[in-house]
């Protein structure tokens, strides 16, 4: 198996993997139609000078439906990236309503615009690990039958994603894949632990910063590099059985407080580190090591950058981005 796509549609294009993936597909393919639906500017201003006419852009509100639908009527996609999503863990404990309306109603309104206009494009629910919450040792490395358990409000926003898009897939005959992505490196977000930590390091070693601040470092994920993740969905899309679910995550394990020493490592100066409480959670998961062999076994993927590379190329672009 081995689709062909013309028209694809990312929402969320200007968030941090919005960009990562148009760029990612523009790279393996220019002749196809690209659009992309965004609320805020983030990286437009980039996307649209280094790409200019290769992508078309929609500025939008995705809560307004009748907009969206119209929208929607006019590039009638045959692929859909489905990233758009508020994605702060921390900031969905202070304001959970607001973030849970938002993430809800856009995948809501998204999947009924398709149904209203009768069409049948494909569509990747780009849905998180964290939908799993807390569990348990025994039940490591966590694959896909692992029941849905979630302990932040943004978790339980993404499990309403990805359980009325089964619903659609089961109920509408909606051509979707599910993928749950685990960790992954991503420079252009910043509320990441991992590009936290780098950003900070740049900003340190720049003088700009006297100390870093952290908060829980007891955890244990599994990583991929932005590439590989990028490269997962497009696996996904190009090769993943429909109506699937598929985990997606790397072969490196490592702690939230290694991850930060091996940064450290690659600093130019000196970095004192300090906790503040305002970055822990009031509940966290501590241990979460994906199961990949489903995804890995339907569509070929498998990670190809080392976490050596990966942490480099994490601390690099990071210099650039937060000067």
């Amino acid at each position: 198996m081995n689709r062909n796509f013309k028209r694809i549609l990312i929402t969320g294009i200007t968030g941090s993997g919005g960009s990562y993936l148009a760029e990612h597909i523009i790279k393996k393919k220019n002749k196809i139609k690209m659009f992309g639906l965004y609320r805020s500017k983030g990286y437009l201003p980039y996307l649209k000078n280094k790409y200019g006419k290769k992508i078309n852009f929609f500025r939008i509100d995705l809560k307004n439906y009748n907009k969206l639908k119209s929208i929607i009527k006019i590039i009638k996609p045959d692929l859909i990236f489905h990233l758009a999503s508020n994605a702060d863990v921390r900031k969905s404990f202070d304001k959970p309503i607001e973030l849970t309306n938002n993430n809800n109603l856009i995948t809501s309104n998204l999947l009924e615009s398709i149904r209203a206009l009768k069409l049948k494009p494909l569509i990747i629910i780009c849905s998180t690990s964290e939908v799993y919450g807390i569990v348990e040792k025994k039940n490591m490395p966590i694959n896909e039958n692992q029941p849905i358990n979630p302990i932040n409000p943004y978790a339980v926003s993404k499990s309403f994603q990805d359980l009325l898009s089964q619903v659609y897939i089961k109920s509408f005959d909606f051509k979707i894949i599910i993928t749950r992505m685990f960790s992954y490196t991503n420079p252009r977000r910043d509320n990441l632990f991992q590009t936290s930590f780098a950003k900070q390091i740049s900003l340190i070693e720049k003088g700009k910063l006297k100390k870093l601040k952290h908060g829980n470092l007891l955890s244990v994920r599994n990583f991929i590099d932005t590439d590989d993740a990028m490269e997962a969905y497009w696996f996904a899309a190009k090769k993943g059985k429909i109506g699937e679910i598929y985990n997606i995550g790397g072969e490196k394990i490592i702690s939230v407080k290694s991850f930060l020493n091996e940064l450290i490592k690659l600093s130019q100066t000196k970095i004192v580190k300090v906790a503040d409480k305002k970055l822990f959670r009031p509940r966290d998961i501590n241990l979460q090591v994906c199961d990949s062999r489903k995804f890995k076994k339907d569509t070929g993927w498998k990670p190809k950058v080392s976490f050596k590379v990966s942490i480099n190329k994490l601390m690099l672009e990071c210099r650039k981005l937060y000067i």
